[in-house]
């Protein structure tokens, strides 16, 4: 995600540092691993500050050696450098299943072209002022290339158990200094300061100063401080009687077996920071699937409007009503008076079919009216995406690339869409039909009626017959079923089952609403539409699930004493 920022982008920073967090954080995850298979691993104490601070310097003081390479150049160390003090062995167990991918080698074979190693290195001379450990010489942290090597720098950092921050008058100050012991402050590694280069006289003012600083940024007790005046004859810093047993009065204090609660510490600080962007795709996604659930509900209002509720638009019952009349006929008249019924308008039918080959009816106005709504939510998406483009300036990408895969998956949309319009129009047959069935089962209870009804349906046949015959064969029948439909209709309305007809008009309407709402609109619209943004896999985008993070959140609950699983 980084690598696809422009250098100008105000997320630019605040994602190289959460990357920073983040290998910290794995960085102590392997610590607790390494403190768990191997208990006997030595005190790690890693030296640190910006460049110029003299680390390296320190570091030789504190040994009594001068194992550490010191230059007067910027940027000469860097790499981690261990040095063993009063251990058997210059390789201490487990160290390089701490470091992974960082290969171990010798002092001599570190190369500046390289950054994924580390040494470690005996030392034989004697300190008074180290217990047994492995002391860390490392690289700064704050000068232009310390990018490069910056993964080395936090896996020593994250390894130590003490740290010891050496800042010079001229860095002690300095704002990457105060950002890496912020972020080092939920390690709980116990601390010194060694603050070095100072100039007689200036001890006391920068003390306060440098309190001060430590008082803003962090929330724990100020640790010791140990002064180192500049001393240019001496060729290098010396260190202070009084602080001599510095180092050891740490080393008292510290509890391994408190690292897996450090650990969650840790974690829980700056788990919403870190996980901010992936939340803020996550809250770009809800809003999308919003305004789809509010084009759908718009669509569902447009069809009851154009269909449903529509007075001249509204045939389904109808329909069924037309199915009623099939049940109606007479069972022993049935039969003979379908067959007239298709002699007398074949010639009509025949006529229909000239000059068109064979012939195909119009679209049903239900379903041109469902696509016309189709075709709308799609065009209101657009519209909406385009809005949000403009007005979400920091995650204006993700509604672009959604923007743009919605024209390109329109046309697809579209036609699976339209496909299941015309499946869902042939499978409300049964409904219709069943609505019928529901009709005349009524009409059974009640004789009177369904005879009455019986009537009038034979002699509308009839009456259709006998002016077909006179007018030559004309299917006539054809022009009747308008007022057969009124007569039906009215009947109906006016007996005993008139408030029951109503009823299951009213309960045909709403399930077809139903139905188009919940086969049409979500189960193929909705469905499709949310899923969109999920199909774009693209390095701009992070594309962890809310699921995934529910669940390593769940995992950072639950293992309390190693968060193996992370």
């Amino acid at each position: 995600m980084l690598a696809q920022l422009d250098l100008k982008s105000p997320l630019h920073f605040e994602y190289q540092q959460r990357i920073e967090q983040l290998l910290h954080a794995e960085a102590f995850l392997r610590k607790g691993l390494l403190i768990h298979d191997f208990p006997e691993c030595p005190l790690q104490i890693a030296v640190i500050g910006p460049t110029q601070a003299g680390k390296s310097s320190i570091v030789n003081v504190l040994l009594n050696d001068t194992l550490a390479g010191v230059s007067p150049l910027a940027g000469y160390t860097v790499h981690a450098q261990g040095f063993c003090h009063g251990l058997r062995s210059d390789d201490p167990e487990g160290l390089q299943h701490y470091f992974g991918r960082f290969q171990k080698l010798d002092a001599a074979s570190l190369s500046r072209n390289r950054f994924d190693c580390y040494a470690v290195t005996g030392s034989v001379a004697r300190s008074e002022l180290l217990p047994a450990c492995v002391i860390w010489d490392t690289p700064d942290f704050d000068s232009i290339d310390a990018a490069d090597y910056r993964e080395g720098v936090i896996r020593t950092v994250a390894l130590a158990d003490l740290i010891v921050l050496v800042v010079s008058k001229e860095k002690y100050a300095d704002q990457s200094v105060w950002e890496v012991m912020q972020t080092l402050e939920a390690f709980g590694q116990p601390t010194l300061i060694c603050l070095n280069k100072l100039a007689e006289g200036s001890e006391t003012l920068v003390l306060d100063s440098l309190r001060q600083k430590w008082q803003q940024t962090r929330s724990d007790a100020m640790p010791e401080v140990v002064s180192l005046l500049f001393e240019k004859n001496r060729g290098g810093p010396v260190w202070p009687l009084n602080a001599q047993a510095a180092l050891f009065g740490l080393a008292k204090r510290l509890d391994r077996k408190k690292h897996g609660e450090q650990q969650q510490l840790f974690l829980n600080r700056y788990w919403r920071q870190w996980l901010e962007p992936v939340f803020a795709e996550h809250r770009a996604q809800s809003q999308w699937q919003g305004m789809i659930d509010q084009c759908l509900e718009e669509a569902s209002t447009a069809y009851r409007r154009d269909f449903l509720d529509h007075p001249h638009h509204y045939h389904t019952f109808q329909a069924a009503l037309l199915n009623l009349l099939n049940l109606l006929e007479i069972p022993g008249l049935a039969k003979i008076l379908g067959k007239t019924r298709r002699a007398m308008t074949w010639p009509v039918r025949k006529l229909m079919k000239l000059g068109r080959g064979e012939f195909k009816a119009s679209p049903d106005l239900e379903i041109s009216i469902l696509n016309q709504i189709g075709d709308h939510v799609m065009i209101r998406l657009a519209d909406k995406l385009l809005e949000k483009t403009e007005t979400e300036v920091l995650n204006s990408g993700w509604w672009r690339e959604t923007a743009v895969l919605l024209r390109q998956k329109r046309g697809e949309l579209s036609m699976a869409y339209q496909q299941a319009v015309l499946g869902y129009h042939q499978d409300f047959l049964q409904d219709v039909d069943a609505a019928a069935h529901r009709l005349y089962r009524k009409l059974q209870e009640q004789p009177l009626v369904l005879n009455s009804l019986r009537a009038t349906r034979l002699s509308t046949d009839a009456g259709g017959m006998f002016l077909a015959i006179q007018a030559g064969g004309i299917g006539v029948h054809d022009l009747v079923i308008t007022p057969l439909m009124l007569t039906i209709t009215s009947l109906l309305a006016e007996s005993a089952i008139g408030g029951y007809m109503q009823r299951v008009e009213a309960e045909l309407k709403q399930r077809q609403l139903h139905t188009v709402k919940t086969q049409l609109f979500q189960a193929v619209l909705r469905e499709q539409l949310y899923q969109l943004p999920r199909h774009i896999q693209l390095p701009t985008r992070f594309n962890i699930t809310e699921q995934q993070c529910r669940q390593a959140e769940q995992a950072l609950k639950e293992k309390k004493h190693g968060l193996r699983i992370l």
